[in-house]
């Protein structure tokens, strides 16, 4: 090393010795500057002002970049070159430095995913010496992400017997206006006992070609032996469930049947009796005293409220499919709940505090990172949520 590096490393420990650790960022950023110019050198094959007839190009300035790093946000003067033809010049020192900034940014897209706010995100990389961060460098942090939530997505799927489907909105712009966006996503218990998320969807609707098309492509990865179904009564999702899982028994979810029952009730007194007496026939411990039970509820309404009682006559069996599982499973399937707490309300809590997505792909990505996080917890549960042991219950 030469006599000028000499006195370039001198000037940046006197810089360490008058500031101390305050004096960190601009050490770092002259030892940085330092690092470049050497590299220059080796790529010109000849040193500052040195003279040569096997030098590649010649030293031509430089540019001022201002860089995030551990120690700050610093700015640095990055060597230029010129007269070497085609071939470019970069620091390959400055590149590593982009990869830690990129790790830094894919850092934030965690925090984006969990629901910290721009502003907290912020303070948190402050204290990281990092001065200021934008929505649209949030928005790019988190589209690092893409790659690997796409191939949690398509990941290949196997044996599947109990399934439980759901969807929920979320609002989005397209083309300026804001919509509801519907988010389709499903759950499934296989041979391992354990809960899984199979998969998520955003579509315009629930309509049956968006239902369809997300049943598709679970089978399309290998979802295989489901006996049976569970989910509300949408029609699109119905029509769906029938053409691709036509095979599978249907479950009904109990509770928005009791749901559903309130809204059929034609006064106040009826509607805030209907649900207790439908757990009645929920909670009996056979199919022919759910039946039973049900028989004579739709009795008891037949003049006093003839439509209720037509509409519990048609609707409430599809609720009852449950009792064709052993007892012991009855419990985690006779309503769409666990998709509902365990999903939904956690999907809801993260993507509050954003309310209007900018897209489509925004909304999956995020609704995605949150689902591959409930999937490894569910997955790392040492308790079976379905003992299978229970069948022949």
């Amino acid at each position: 090393m030469d006599s000028r590096h000499d006195k370039a490393i001198e000037a940046v420990l006197e810089q360490l010795i008058e500031h101390g650790p305050e004096g960190i960022a601009t050490v770092f950023a002259r030892t940085f500057e330092m690092a470049m110019r050497i590299e220059r050198e080796r790529f010109l094959g000849a040193g500052h002002y040195e003279r040569t007839t096997d030098r590649r190009g010649y030293a031509n300035g430089y540019k001022s970049k201002r860089i995030d790093t551990p120690a700050g946000t610093v700015e640095v003067a990055v060597p230029k070159t010129a007269g070497h033809g085609a071939e470019p010049f970069f620091p390959q020192s400055l590149e590593r430095g982009c990869r830690s900034v990129r790790a830094v940014m894919l850092a934030v897209a965690e925090m984006y995913v969990k629901g910290v706010s721009t502003r907290q995100a912020e303070a948190v990389l402050r204290e990281f010496g990092i001065e200021g961060l934008s929505s649209s460098q949030v928005s790019r942090a988190a589209a690092l992400l893409d790659d690997e939530l796409e191939a949690w997505r398509t990941r290949p799927l196997g044996e599947i017997r109990y399934l439980i489907l759901d969807a929920r909105y979320e609002k989005t712009r397209a083309g300026g206006v804001v919509r509801d966006a519907a988010v389709l996503s499903a759950i499934g218990i296989g041979p391992d006992e354990r809960r899984r998320v199979l998969g998520v969807s955003v579509a315009l609707s629930e309509a049956e070609v968006h239902w369809r098309a997300f049943l598709d492509g679970l089978v399309a990865r290998g979802m295989r032996g489901v006996e049976f179904i569970v989910s509300d009564d949408h029609a699109g999702l119905r029509a769906a469930r029938r053409a691709v899982l036509g095979a599978a028994t249907w479950q009904r979810c109990q509770f928005h049947l009791a749901a559903n029952a309130i809204h059929h009730a034609p006064n106040t007194a009826i509607r805030g009796r209907i649900g207790t007496e439908l757990r009645g026939v929920w909670n009996a411990n056979s199919l022919p005293k759910a039946q039973a039970a049900l028989d004579e509820l739709v009795a008891n309404y037949r003049d006093t409220a003839p439509a209720l009682a037509t509409w519990l006559e048609n609707s409430v069996p599809e609720g009852l499919a449950v009792f064709n599982l052993p007892e012991h499973h009855r419990r985690r399937l006779r309503t769409s709940n666990p998709i509902e707490r365990a999903v939904q309300q956690e999907l809801k809590r993260r993507t509050v505090k954003v309310r209007v997505f900018p897209n489509d792909q925004a909304l999956l990505r995020l609704v995605s990172a949150v689902l591959v996080e409930i999937d490894e917890t569910w997955a790392s549960d040492n308790k079976g949520y379905i003992k299978w042991e229970c069948r022949d219950a």
